[in-house]
């Protein structure tokens, strides 16, 4: 049913978010999102050529929140565009790492970055052969997945995806997430994340990934650390918002996000 609803615009501000909601006519919504309704065309919005925002749902702001406070840190992003979470990585101060393996995607970040007047080191490479020079202090996957979570957004998602389509992708998620690892410092952070609402691609894949692996523990989250959306929290501590979350607000996208430390 949420499904089914005409979703609001989310707007990530880089500053002045009661501004900005009375500027636009918007709804602070928690983690500091602003939410329009109905707003029409994005870019002749207030605010959009000079680059005080971009857009972002509630949901899609949370995983990158995961690895705390990033300011002077090194951070990979793999999978980065369209670059919304480059945007509030570098954003937070981090160095970023902007890593995808399809040119269209990263022109696109590139512009984007361009608009926001951010930087990042953008990479264009494959995550599972490429290697950093220097281990990260953290890496953010964004992993290609099924997107069972933003069928509000894109209605199409029923109609171009095949049930083994989610076994298939769960296949390219695990080496994704063995390869990230290999990227980040011992004690360092990965964030898995996913817009799927599909157990193979979440729970389900990073339970049987931590039975095989040596070198990795769950970071279990806290309500605290993703705007205070308890129903959010897994008994596991990790992160799977739905879209009837917020349904008096608008609802959000179904995401799937897990924390994990690299222990040596």
């Amino acid at each position: 049913e949420a499904h089914m609803a005409e979703p609001p615009l989310d707007l990530s501000l880089k500053n002045d978010a009661g501004g900005w909601a009375a500027r636009l006519g918007g709804q602070i919504m928690p983690g500091g999102t602003l939410r329009l309704t109905r707003a029409g065309a994005v870019e002749a919005l207030d605010g959009y050529a000079a680059g005080a925002w971009w857009v972002q749902d509630v949901a899609a702001g949370l995983p990158a929140r995961l690895l705390g406070d990033v300011a002077g840190q090194s951070i990979i992003e793999i999978g980065a565009a369209p670059g919304g979470k480059t945007a509030q990585l570098a954003q937070a101060g981090a160095h970023v790492l902007a890593l995808d393996r399809s040119p269209a995607r990263l022109a696109r970040l590139r512009q984007n970055l361009a608009r926001l007047g951010l930087t990042a080191e953008i990479i264009e490479a494959d995550g599972l052969t490429w290697r950093p020079d220097a281990l990260a202090d953290g890496v953010l996957l964004d992993a290609p997945c099924s997107a069972t979570g933003t069928i509000r957004r894109h209605p199409e998602i029923p109609w171009r995806r095949r049930a083994r389509d989610v076994a298939d992708l769960a296949e390219k998620q695990a080496p994704l997430l063995a390869a990230a690892l290999k990227m980040v410092k011992p004690g360092g952070l990965v964030v898995y994340a996913v817009c799927s609402l599909e157990p193979a691609e979440g729970p389900e894949l990073i339970d049987k990934f931590l039975r095989q692996s040596e070198n990795t523990e769950r970071v279990a989250l806290g309500e605290n650390e993703i705007a205070g959306l308890a129903e959010a929290l897994t008994a596991a501590g990790d992160l799977r918002t739905l879209p009837c979350h917020l349904a008096a607000q608008g609802g959000m996208d179904g995401f799937y996000a897990a924390r994990l430390r690299r222990t040596c």
